[in-house]
């Protein structure tokens, strides 16, 4: 009886401190605050390492904040450097024709705000081109995989957290 007891109490415990905690909590989902993974790159900067499926945001010379994202899967990597060209909130989204060829039964549109839309909370398009973007998803289990056409989903709440950051022409920095 005394251990069912101090199992309800840390039961208790547990569920009047996860408010407390606030929605970051867990490895898959986890942002925190690390060294710069290069010190070359200046605050504002946006370096993504594919290989970790780690989106670093350097804050302060040697300093970043750490999101865990999903990465293009086998064949749709990229590198490079692209700039911040469009935020949107809830953005609507019409999935590209490669996406299309491999889903036919896809609408031409997914409304913002639909728990179908792939896109997320927030989306920060890349430039030039557009065709790639750092974006929020509706599929959280893919959140440290390769399972995108080359973009780089986050959780929302992350997303959101780096939307909030950045601006128009922040330079995005891809790695291998």
């Amino acid at each position: 009886m005394a251990r069912h007891h101090a199992s309800l109490a840390t039961l208790l415990a547990l569920v009047i401190a996860w408010p407390l905690a606030g929605p970051f909590v867990g490895a898959a989902s986890a942002r925190e605050v690390v060294q710069t993974p290069d010190p070359r790159y200046r605050p504002g900067t946006i370096v993504i390492r594919t290989g970790e499926r780690r989106l670093y945001l350097v804050t302060a010379p040697g300093e970043a904040i750490r999101y865990t994202v999903a990465v293009g899967k086998a064949g749709k990597q990229w590198r490079g450097v692209k700039y911040v060209e469009e935020m949107q909130v809830d953005p609507a989204w019409s999935p590209p024709a490669s996406v299309k060829r491999d889903n036919p039964r896809l609408p031409d549109v997914i409304p913002g705000g639909s728990p179908r839309n792939p896109m997320g909370a927030r989306v920060i398009g890349l430039g030039p081109g557009g065709e790639y973007a750092i974006h929020g998803t509706n599929m959280p289990g893919s959140i440290g995989t390769a399972a995108s056409y080359g973009c780089f989903r986050m959780h929302n709440h992350d997303v959101a957290d780096l939307y909030a950051r950045v601006r128009m022409g922040t330079p995005v920095v891809v790695l291998p």
